[in-house]
Order: C-alpha cells, then sequence, then structure tokens
C-alpha cells in the first residue's frame, strides 16, 4: 500500500514537471564563464549561424526565463543567454545595477568571449532598456536588430515600483537573518514556458542567496538612475530594425525573431 502511494506521488510529481524545453537543463547551473572585470558572467549558447541573437532577462531574472525560446531560435542561428552580475550562475555585484553598468558589462562579455556579430538583442522589461542602452552607446558592436519585449519605458516607469523594491528588501532582510519569508520566491514569468525539476530547484536555490536579493534590489533602487540614463543615450537608432512584442509569451517572440532574421 505505501509503495503503490509512493508511485503515485512520483507520478503526481513529474506531471508538473510536463515535457520542459530540450537542453533545458543545461540553464540550471554555470556553463561558461566570462571575466567582465573583475568578476565572471555565466552564458550559455547553442546552434550556429549569424547574426547571434543574445537574450536580455527583465529585472531580478537570469538567463534561464528564455529557456522556452533558446531551443527554437538556435534551431535558425547562434543563440545565447547570460546571467547579469548577482543572479543565476553570475558572480554577485560589486557596484550599482543600472541600465548604463550592465550595458558595460555586456559589452564586456562580448568582447571577451570572442563573440561574433552582427547581433539581434532580444530584450524583456527592464532588459529591453539594457539592450537599448547598449545598442545605442556601444562602440564597435554591430547590432542589427533589437526585439523589445514588453519594454519597460524611460518615461513610463512601473507605479508599482517602490513597493516591489520594499518587498525585495524585506526578502533581502529575512534571508539575512535565515528566514526565509513567505512571498520570497523566484518570479514567475510567462516566457518560461514549462519548468523541468533541475531548473525549479536552480530557481529555489537562487532565492535563499543574499547575493541574489542585494542583485534584485540594486536593479530596482536604480531604476531612476537607469532611465535617466537611457534617456540620456536615446536618439535615432538609425539602421538597427526595431521590432516590439506587446505578449510575452514564447510563441510571440520566437514569431518576431524569426521576422527580424528572415527580414535581413
Amino acid at each position: 500500500m505505501m509503495r503503490t502511494a509512493l508511485i503515485a506521488a512520483m507520478l503526481a510529481s513529474a506531471s508538473v514537471y510536463a515535457a520542459p524545453p530540450a537542453g533545458q537543463d543545461a540553464l540550471a547551473g554555470p556553463q561558461v564563464k566570462v571575466d567582465v572585470g573583475g568578476r565572471k558572467l555565466n552564458m550559455y549558447c547553442t546552434g550556429k549561424g549569424l547574426p547571434t541573437v543574445l537574450f536580455e532577462a527583465d529585472t531580478g531574472r537570469a538567463g534561464w526565463d528564455w529557456s522556452a525560446v533558446l531551443p527554437e531560435v538556435a534551431q535558425r542561428t547562434r543563440a545565447c543567454v547570460y546571467d547579469r552580475a548577482g543572479f543565476g550562475s553570475s558572480d554577485p555585484i560589486i557596484r550599482a545595477s543600472t541600465v548604463a553598468n550592465s550595458s558595460k558589462d555586456l559589452n564586456f562579455l562580448i568582447k571577451n568571449a570572442r563573440m561574433e556579430g552582427p547581433f539581434v538583442l532580444v530584450g524583456a522589461g527592464y532588459g529591453a532598456m539594457i539592450a537599448q542602452h547598449f545598442a545605442l552607446r556601444s562602440r564597435g558592436a554591430n547590432v542589427a536588430g533589437l526585439v523589445l519585449v514588453e519594454p519597460m519605458h524611460e518615461d513610463a516607469l512601473p507605479a508599482d515600483r517602490s513597493a516591489k523594491l520594499d518587498a525585495v528588501v524585506a526578502c533581502l532582510t529575512a534571508a539575512e537573518q535565515g528566514k526565509p519569508g513567505a512571498g520570497c520566491a523566484y518570479p514567475a514569468s510567462s516566457i518560461n514556458g514549462e519548468i523541468g525539476p533541475a531548473l525549479a530547484a536552480a530557481q529555489t536555490a537562487q532565492t535563499a542567496k543574499l547575493t541574489y536579493w542585494r542583485a534584485r534590489a540594486s536593479e530596482l533602487d536604480g531604476l531612476e538612475t537607469s532611465a535617466d540614463q537611457l534617456r540620456k543615450a536615446r536618439k535615432p537608432f538609425g539602421d538597427i530594425r526595431v521590432s516590439e512584442v506587446q505578449q510575452a509569451e514564447p510563441a510571440a517572440i520566437i514569431a518576431a525573431v524569426t521576422q527580424l532574421l528572415e527580414a535581413r
């Protein structure tokens, strides 16, 4: 009887993680660590061809958020995700997490990893701000296109950003005291699709790290500064193709990236 109950429980648990995207487990742990000046960022690439599609996650999130999109894009060309400082398997932050600092890190990442352009940058929310700042301010980087997924705009920051920062600071305090707070989980994302057990475990482990909450708090705390940085960098994109996706769903994002690739 006990054995039957155990098997039933295992089957029920397995159904929760039904059919995660192929290769998703690779995103749950460190892959290639690239030095960006005193610390290393974790990066994972798959597929072949040009342009290279590089994904930028939303605020407080790691590269694994693109687990449902990455393999589909990789069927057409080279596709890469990475973790900003403090997230995923990257080293902790050593300075304020702003759009300009993240843009600098991305520039170092591309150069030191010897990534081949041209590049199509795909950014979600806050990540769309980073992608745009990089495209506008980087020198020598061949950015051919931008796909902006529910982009955060420098002149229309989220009205609830202060409340979100308070909640994250509360989670940071709880983590410092070794008492995980209620609601201090890795935020759900519609971009992810199905989450397998390895990735689910990695996300749970992430929220136990002080470095995660510090980085997440720093991004939220620096939103006004980040908005001002992008505002100052703002100018016409010139030859860079720009596509906006207002629905953060894998199918919509894949379609926008595919359309941009085919338009080259």
